[in-house]
């Protein structure tokens, strides 16, 4: 896999999670759950401005950036509080894993910028509930 074609798959990962964290806002009331529409809003933003600079990114690299599909599968229920966190901690498990593959192909600032996005979305992860991990995005280096 090239560096284009990881690029280009942390953009198709990002399409999907502004899908997703878009559908859990317009599921989360303000009124009830101010904290929690607080929190998406700020993941969404963090999102937003990650796609946009994949897409320069994948154009610096040669590409035509990939296009968002229309729509995207959502897993299970999400209408109660705590099934829309946990789903958002799931976008930023996904997107450790798929910026620490991004990084393992790129060098340089390609490779500085996947690793502070992976950071974020780890420590990200944690805000929304999630469990801390000894090797986040690589749980196949967890076992004994």
């Amino acid at each position: 896999m090239t560096v284009l074609d990881a690029l280009q798959e942390t953009l198709a990962d990002e399409h999907a999670a502004l899908y997703t964290y878009g559908v859990l806002g317009a599921r989360t009331s303000q009124a009830t759950s101010p904290a929690l529409l607080e929190t998406l809003t700020a993941g969404y933003r963090r999102h937003r401005a990650r796609r946009d600079q994949l897409r320069l990114m994948v154009r610096d690299a040669g590409g035509d950036p990939v296009a968002a599909e229309v729509v995207y599968d959502l897993d299970g229920p999400l209408l109660r509080p705590a099934q829309i966190e946990r789903a958002a901690a799931d976008i930023e498990a996904g997107s450790v894993e798929v910026l620490l593959a991004l990084v393992a192909r790129s060098s340089g600032s390609v490779r500085e910028w996947a690793l502070t996005e992976a950071t974020w979305s780890a420590m990200w992860q944690l805000q929304l509930g999630g469990t801390a991990e000894t090797w986040p995005g690589a749980p196949e280096l967890d076992g004994p």
